[in-house]
C-alpha cells in the first residue's frame, strides 16, 4: 500500500470517521489533491489554520477543521484513508455514514492477531526481518533486500516508490518502538525481536529462527566487545586507537602519551579535499558523560600540535554543554564520537570483531509457481500455431 501511515494516525482518523459520510471525507482529500501544486508552482501546506478556509468549503472545511484540532494535517490523511478502507477498519453503514467494523475495533484496541495480520500483509514483518540480520543499517543498506520483496511480493518496482515504501515502514516500526533509530542509522529493539517470533504457531519459519538467533548473538558479541574496551591493557588499547584511526583514513598516527583515565592522546594527519591537515585525537575510556572543560583543553591545544581541528572518541557520552560546545561558531570543530558510535565504527571496520559470511539456501516459490490461466491458453495457442 502506497503512503503507508503511522498507526498512531490511522486511530485518530478511525474516531473522526465515525458519523462522517464518505463523500465528505474523499470530497475532502480530492480538494486538497486539486490544490498540489508544482515543483515551479509550489503551494505552502504548513498553517492548515490559513489554507482550510482559503482552499476549502462547506462540509469539506468543516471535517478538515475537525481533523486539524486533533492535531493531524489534513494534507497528510489520505495513507490513513487508503489503509481503513483497504483493510475495512472503517466502512459506511446503511445511512452512509463510516462506522467503525469489528476488525477495526480489534485494530484501536491493538489486538496482537489483527496488528500482525495487518503488518504482515503490508511487509512489516519481513522489513524487521530484514534489519534483524544487520547490527545497525541504514536505509540504503536494507534497499537491495526490501526491493527484492517488493518486486516479487507486490506492484511497486521503480526506484522511488521502493524508497518510499521503505521510508514510511520504518517510521512506523520506529513509532511503535519495534525499530530504534540513532542518526541515519535503524537497528531492531529487543521488542523488534520478540516481534518477529510471533510466527503462524502452525508452522514454524526456519529462516526467521536463524536470523532472530543471528542477531541475539550479534548482540551478545557486542555487548562482550563494549566490556573488553574498559579492561583490555593499555598497550592493546593504545594499538586498537591506531588500527581504527587508520582504518577511517587517519595517516602518520602518533600517541603522544597516555592520559591518567586508562584513555590515549593521539596526533594524525588526515585527507581533507586536496589538503593534508593535522588533527588531534582524544580517546576516552569512562562510563559517564565527558563535560565541556575536557573539549575546552583540546581545543587550546590545537595550536601546540600546529593541528586545524579535534576529536573525542569516548567508551561514554558527552554532556549537553560539551554537545553545544563542539561546533561553536568562529572555534575550531571538535568532533565528538560516544560508546554507541564507537561501536558501530569498530564493526564497520572490523577493529576487535570480525564478520563471518553464511550462505543461506531459499527455495524460489515463483520459479515452481502454477502457470496461470492466461499463460496457459497462451501456451495452447502456440502449440494450435505449431501444428501442421
Amino acid at each position: 500500500m502506497p503512503l503507508f501511515p503511522l498507526y498512531s494516525e490511522v486511530g485518530k482518523m478511525m474516531e473522526l470517521y465515525r458519523g462522517e459520510k464518505k463523500e465528505v471525507v474523499y470530497g475532502m482529500i480530492k480538494s486538497i489533491w486539486k490544490h498540489t501544486g508544482t515543483p515551479q508552482n509550489p503551494v505552502d501546506w504548513t498553517d492548515p489554520d490559513t489554507w482550510i478556509g482559503e482552499r476549502l468549503a462547506g462540509e469539506e472545511a468543516r471535517f478538515a477543521r475537525k481533523v486539524w484540532a486533533q492535531g493531524v494535517n489534513p494534507r497528510h490523511v489520505y495513507g490513513s484513508y487508503l489503509l481503513i478502507n483497504g483493510y475495512q477498519l472503517a466502512a459506511p453503514g446503511a445511512d452512509g455514514c463510516y462506522e467503525v467494523t469489528l476488525r477495526g475495533e480489534a485494530f484501536l484496541r491493538r489486538e496482537p492477531e489483527v496488528v500482525y495480520a495487518l503488518d504482515e500483509a503490508e511487509g512489516l514483518v519481513e522489513l524487521l526481518s530484514i534489519i534483524a540480520t544487520k547490527e545497525r543499517a541504514q536505509r540504503k543498506d536494507l534497499l537491495p533486500e526490501w526491493g527484492t520483496f517488493l518486486r516479487r511480493f507486490s506492484k511497486f518496482g521503480t526506484e522511488s516508490t521502493i524508497k518510499d515504501t521503505l521510508r514510511r515502514r520504518l517510521a512506523n516500526l520506529v513509532e511503535r518502538g519495534l525499530v530504534q533509530r540513532s542518526g541515519f542509522n535503524y537497528a531492531i529493539t529487543p521488542e523488534g525481536l520478540r516481534y518477529t517470533a510471533v510466527k503462524q504457531k502452525a508452522v514454524e519459519d526456519p529462516k526467521k529462527s536463524v536470523l532472530d538467533q543471528v542477531a541475539r548473538f550479534n548482540g551478545q558479541q557486542k555487548q562482550v566487545l563494549q566490556q573488553k574496551l574498559g579492561s583490555m591493557h593499555p598497550y592493546r588499547f593504545e594499538q586498537l586507537v591506531r588500527d581504527l584511526l587508520e582504518a577511517m583514513g587517519y595517516e602518520d598516527v602518533t600517541v603522544t602519551k597516555e592520559s591518567g583515565d586508562k584513555g590515549v592522546d593521539v596526533v594524525a594527519n588526515v585527507q581533507f579535499g586536496i589538503t593534508t591537515i593535522t588533527e588531534v585525537v582524544q580517546m576516552k575510556r569512562q562510563q559517564g558523560n565527558i563535560g565541556r572543560p575536557v573539549l575546552d583543553q583540546l581545543r587550546g591545544a590545537l595550536p601546540y600540535h600546529k593541528a586545524l581541528r579535534g576529536t573525542i572518541i569516548t567508551t561514554g557520552d558527552f554532556s549537553v554543554g560539551c554537545k553545544e560546545a563542539a561546533l561553536f561558531p568562529g572555534a575550531a570543530p571538535i568532533t565528538l564520537i560516544n560508546g554507541e558510535k564507537l561501536m558501530e565504527l569498530l564493526i564497520r571496520h572490523e577493529i576487535g570483531i570480525s564478520k563471518r559470511s553464511v550462505e543461506l539456501h531459499q527455495l524460489d516459490d515463483e520459479y515452481f509457481r502454477e502457470p496461470s490461466e492466461q499463460e496457459q491458453a497462451e501456451k495452447a495457442l502456440e502449440a494450435e500455431e505449431m501444428k501442421p
